[in-house]
């Protein structure tokens, strides 16, 4: 963790990311949420909207990545922090690595498709242009109750 960044923030950040999780959950989209910081200001907060866009890459990660820099008026986001509330997969990892973001925390793991440390190392991998500092677990219980809730009643629903 940088020497700036404490606990109790990157706490603060992801209860925020998770609100925007909820977002998702009370649009019958999988409920994962995404907020990025520069300087402990919030420059975007996405939510999942895969159903509702029709769109596979309408991830919370994208859609807070293209919000940050149309909000920055730059494709590069050096000295950001992204919070998501699951483990990113393959695609995202992708665009936090070409977007430069310096940091990423996350809640829960994603053991099927989580490309940070579950099945791949991908922002860590120093054969790529640019590798990110990830921290894993942050209200790790309460972001997998909230997926784990969701497709309970996806599961009864059927």
């Amino acid at each position: 963790m940088p020497d700036n960044i404490t606990l109790a923030q990157d706490e603060y950040f992801m209860k925020l990311a998770i609100k925007e999780a909820i977002k998702s959950y009370n649009a019958d989209e999988v409920p994962i949420g995404a907020v990025i910081v520069k300087n402990n200001e919030i420059i975007s907060a996405s939510s999942n909207s895969v159903e509702k866009d029709l769109s596979v890459i309408m991830h919370a990660e994208i859609k807070a990545l293209i919000s940050a820099q149309k909000k920055l008026k730059s494709w590069r986001l050096n000295e950001c922090t992204m919070y998501a509330t699951l483990e990113p997969c393959l695609m995202c990892c992708g665009a936090i690595i070409l977007s430069r973001v310096n940091r990423l925390v996350y809640a829960a793991p994603d053991p099927k498709a989580g490309a940070v440390d579950s099945l791949y190392t991908t922002l860590s991998d120093k054969r790529l242009n640019h590798t990110v500092e990830t921290m894993g677990g942050i209200m790790e219980k309460e972001s997998s109750q909230l997926l784990k809730d969701f497709f309970k009643i996806k599961r009864i629903k059927k």
